[in-house]
């Protein structure tokens, strides 16, 4: 107490992303535990502005800067501001968090535990019954009934031992069963009336049960933890935990509409079940896969993400989210609703990203470097416009870890540009790399064949690895990208972090490259995908590089969707080719002689992919592992959908929570780590340098 001091004066404060940062005078009210401010010193004596109460507060200092902090009060309220210097951030955040602590003790002190609470909703009646009948006076908290449990005296809680986390997992497993219940119970009241799904203290009430039960979930993590590393080394050396196969189709599993009846198997105890499918042999293998083009078949799946209905009728679901988030929040871990998913997983968005292929195979028929590097960004900036999908902007799935997609394209060589005087289907011996022979013949004699496979390395973070390979071409491109979320007001910003490498084996040339970040603005209205921030293309080689704007539309005026670039020479400094436009619509490519090309992505054809049909895919394939949520997202049903996709990221997690108890890593299938980057395990620049070492050894 001897340090609580009324403080006052000027602060910055974050208002919204119009107005930005405004000084505003605030006042520290010790005696109140009120944090109050003012437009400035003169209005001291009017109405504040605002108030926080601080009982209960989070009191953070930003990591962005060091004169940045947040007050977050317990109403879920927050202040975001900015000192003038490190040294007056400390001096606020020192007060403001002795000032928390008092009150918040004092509301301890003053407030002991009730003998008896409630916490089951009563049951569901008809419209005339006292359940559901409410007076004006009544509110939400007082239609629950509680009682909590306390010991008898005298009684001591024993120590937790090993043998005990069996019996906790089913105290946990019936909690949660009764969490959901409460949920549908909520979500059952009529939509008007005294007593709705959507009455404030009912929304409070399930979501402080749900942070109740990851609260629950993360305690008992911790003792899982701890009783793993008890037994560390109870299983073999090199022990791999592979994906636990579901006891039950989850086709005839969930039933729209209708009461989820389980088997048997499922009403067994958690822990046995998963004891049983650990003990099972695992009939899934992480041994690399390889994939006959013949048994694709061109993809017939057209799935436009132009349909507004669901975002029109959810949009109190989205206003709720919203109130959840804070500025800047990690999206990371959150769970969005389905009903804004696309249909189709992040990993296969990539492999649209190659729906010009035969820009892709052009890029290595580039007479010199300077055409080459040029020849990469006419494809790099045509790639974005089909990898989406309608002019909606939805969120693809966040693939599972282990989960993969292969797919391919054929195209005729008569259909790829080549350079004056070149034949791109005929090449002097000189001039011909080695072909690996496992790798002859696979193709159409007249086609060109571009397969593509990409993977989920890593769940937290985010990482998928994908590569692309034209065999005939020596051509082959390596990436993989960590996707950071985050939430900023009226729209979602998506950091692409990671590194590409297109590699040109018939000239000796690698080519790095980045991703644009990208946005979904307007998410309350009509969302809409904005690319942003720069990027750069580098040649270590040939010292060419190419350096590419996107440009977001600032708030007043502007075009949407404009980039702009240039490509240079590094050493000379010289620019051969400027390009400006909109990566959706039309670029215009300038060179250095004053010739202009102007390319229309509207107008360019695509070439569909070859996808395996879905019986033939193996069971963490995209399209296969998804079937069923695309399948309930395409006839609308929601709800469904939304099951499905649950079951599918629990059983994610439980394989995770396994994996860290025993300590074992996730064995990767097609990728290998390399670095602070991931790289496929069979590329082509390592085939053909074995094809040509062989051939020399031949000879």
């Amino acid at each position: 107490s001897d340090h609580m001091e009324n403080i006052c004066g000027y602060l910055m404060k974050y208002t919204n992303l119009v107005t930005g940062w405004q000084y505003r005078y605030f006042v520290l009210n010790n005696d109140a535990g009120l944090l109050e401010y003012f437009v400035n010193e003169q209005s001291r004596h009017l109405k504040p502005r605002g108030t926080l109460q601080l009982a209960g507060a989070v009191i953070s200092p930003s990591d962005e800067d060091s004169h940045t902090f947040t007050v977050n009060a317990a109403s879920g309220e927050q202040y975001k501001l900015r000192a003038t210097d490190a040294k007056e951030r400390q001096h606020w955040v020192s007060r403001l968090q002795i000032c928390t602590q008092h009150h918040t003790e004092a509301i301890g002190k003053n407030n002991p535990p009730l003998k008896s609470r409630s916490f089951s909703l009563a049951s569901q009646g008809s419209a005339n019954s006292p359940g559901v009948q409410r007076r004006p006076s009544q509110n939400a908290v007082s239609f629950f009934n509680v009682g909590h449990h306390r010991l008898p005296t005298g009684k001591r809680v024993p120590i937790m031992q090993p043998d005990h986390l069996v019996d906790v997992r089913e105290m946990m497993s019936q909690a949660e069963g009764q969490q959901r219940d409460l949920i549908r119970s909520i979500e059952c009241l009529p939509a008007s009336g005294h007593l709705t799904s959507l009455d404030q203290d009912l929304l409070m009430l399930k979501a402080t049960s749900m942070a109740t039960m990851n609260c629950l979930n993360d305690c008992f993590h911790i003792l899982q933890l701890q009783h793993a590393s008890q037994q560390k080394g109870s299983l073999p050396a090199g022990t791999t935990i592979s994906w636990l196969e579901p006891k039950i189709s989850l086709a005839n599993h969930f039933k729209n509409g209708a009461a989820q009846n389980f088997p048997a198997e499922i009403n067994k105890p958690a822990s046995v079940r998963e004891e049983q499918s650990i003990a099972e042999p695992c009939q899934l293998t992480r041994e690399p896969e390889e994939i006959n083009p013949d048994e694709e078949l061109e993809d017939i799946c057209d799935d436009k993400e132009d349909d507004l209905g669901a975002v029109e009728e959810q949009r109190s679901v989205i206003l709720h989210l919203l109130s959840q988030l804070k500025l800047g929040m990690d999206l990371t871990r959150v769970v969005l609703p389905t009903f804004i998913l696309e249909k189709r997983s992040l990993l296969e968005m990539y492999a649209d990203f190659m729906s010009h292929p035969d820009l892709f195979v052009a890029i290595t028929n580039g007479s010199g470097p300077e055409e080459r590097m040029i020849r990469f960004v006419e494809y790099y900036l045509t790639s974005f416009h089909e990898g989406r999908k309608g002019a909606i902007a939805k969120k693809p799935y966040n693939p599972i870890i282990g989960e993969t997609f292969h797919c391919s394209w054929r195209l005729p060589k008569s259909s790829v540009t080549t350079d004056a005087g070149t034949n791109s289907s005929a090449h002097s011996p000189s001039e011909q790399v080695a072909v690996p022979k496992d790798a002859e013949g696979q193709a159409e004699p007249d086609c060109y064949t571009v397969k593509f496979v990409a993977e989920q390395v890593s769940h937290h973070p985010p990482v998928s690895g994908f590569y692309a390979e034209c065999v005939e071409r020596n051509m082959c491109v390596n990436a993989h990208v960590w996707t950071k979320s985050k939430f900023l007001g009226m729209s979602i910003g998506v950091t692409m972090v990671g590194e590409g490498v297109l590699h040109l084996l018939e000239h000796g040339e690698e080519y790095t490259f980045s991703l644009p970040c990208a946005y979904a603005r307007s998410i309350l209205t009509v969302p809409w995908v904005e690319l942003g921030g720069k990027v750069n293309i580098n040649c270590a080689k040939t010292g060419y590089s190419a350096s590419i704007n996107f440009h977001t539309k600032p708030f007043y005026g502007g075009k949407l969707h404009r980039v702009t670039g240039e490509v240079k020479q590094n050493m000379t400094n010289t620019v051969v080719c400027r390009v400006q436009g909109e990566w959706n619509s039309v670029l215009e490519f300038t060179y250095s002689n004053g010739e202009t090309k102007y390319v229309d992505l509207t107008k360019l054809s695509v070439t569909r992919k070859r996808v395996r049909p879905l019986e033939k895919q193996g069971p963490f394939e995209s399209r296969r592992l998804w079937q069923h949520v695309t399948e309930s997202l395409r006839d609308g049903d929601i709800d469904k959908a939304t099951e499905h996709k649950r079951a599918l990221e629990e059983r994610q997690r439980n394989e995770e929570r396994l994996r860290a108890e025993t300590e074992t890593p996730w064995c990767t299938k097609y990728f290998l780590k390399d670095g602070d980057g991931w790289v496929y395990h069979k590329p082509l620049w390592k085939t053909v340098s074995a094809a040509q070492t062989q051939q020399t050894d031949s000879n």
